[in-house]
């Protein structure tokens, strides 16, 4: 199966925490065209956990979205993605995140090292499923091994690679080397994503002219700003990023609240975090945060970041 053709270079990242439904339609409205879910549970979903299958949850209003797994048996992996594929366009294999709760455990990362069973897993899913699959990986566990595995994957038949330009060791430190998301670019034949430092318009363009990848991820940019999309297309576009303002972040809060009653997904935890990200780096978010701390309602929250923008 071939990768869909999107409609703008720029993709959400799957984040634990954050790529849930109602954050998805956000940034698809704001310009990303396609988004992941967070990483999920192949087992989780094989055992019907429900606080899983709630995170699978998809809508008709979403365009173009990946779900997004981790596990280490083929089979177990196959079977999830089997009960979900229906609804969903791609099915992403999680190579790449470098938590140690989940390394330990054998998942993420820590399947750079095992080039056999990566072949087996997608080799396995390929097959076994109508959607296409990708992989979202690091460039290696310690050290750089992302241009042997690439081409492991594109031979086991996976129809796309995200590749994060550090290796597990390094976490979310240093600088992303942009070196090996040319490289890998280079030495395949599927469709290239790049991930890693892209923040804005000036950056995502950057790596796309250096890289030469197909498409840009953003992750953390974007756990503070979903219109960064809208952003980012914009420069690409004209040459000119848009500018937000505090209003427009309180806006996109009560926007995204709005979803989150709409779908059931009202979390006070997630809607404090959510609106200390949005208003983050803006007069009076320190004196927000104070007060968002002993809001203990959606009411509360909602009243304070109203506030916020005054």
């Amino acid at each position: 199966m071939h990768f869909p053709k999107l409609k703008n270079k720029l993709v959400l990242a799957p984040m634990a925490d954050v790529s849930i439904l109602p954050f998805r339609l956000l940034c698809q409205k704001y310009g990303a065209a396609l988004t992941y879910t967070e990483q999920l549970s192949a087992m989780a979903i094989e055992r019907e956990n429900p606080r899983t299958l709630k995170l699978a949850e998809t809508s008709k209003e979403e365009k173009i979205v990946g779900l997004q797994l981790f596990g280490r048996n083929p089979k177990t992996l196959l079977k999830a993605a089997k009960k979900l594929e229906n609804d969903f366009d791609v099915i992403d294999l999680n190579f790449g995140c470098p938590s140690k709760k989940i390394v330990v455990q054998g998942y993420g990362s820590a399947l750079l090292r095992e080039k056999d069973r990566v072949r087996r897993i997608i080799q396995t899913l390929s097959k076994g499923l109508e959607k296409p699959v990708t992989v979202k990986m690091r460039s290696g566990f310690k050290k750089v091994e992302a241009l042997e595995l690439v081409k492991i994957m594109e031979e086991a038949g996976v129809a796309a690679i995200t590749i994060h330009g550090r290796t597990k060791e390094q976490g979310y430190s240093g600088k992303a080397n942009w070196d090996v998301i040319k490289q890998v670019k280079e030495s395949v034949n599927v469709p290239v994503i790049g991930n890693g430092d892209v923040v804005n318009g000036e950056k995502a363009k950057e790596l796309l002219d250096y890289s030469k990848c197909d498409y840009v991820m953003i992750a953390r940019a974007a756990m503070n700003n979903p219109k960064i999309f809208e952003e980012i297309n914009c420069y690409l576009n004209h040459g000119k990023e848009k500018i937000v303002k505090k209003e427009d972040k309180v806006k996109l809060f009560l926007e995204y609240v709005n979803l989150c009653e709409k779908y059931d997904f009202i979390n006070i935890s997630n809607l404090r975090f959510t609106a200390l990200n949005f208003c983050k780096g803006f007069n009076g978010s320190k004196e927000l945060r104070v007060n968002l701390m002993k809001a203990k309602d959606k009411e509360k929250i909602t009243e304070e970041v109203e506030k916020f923008k005054d």
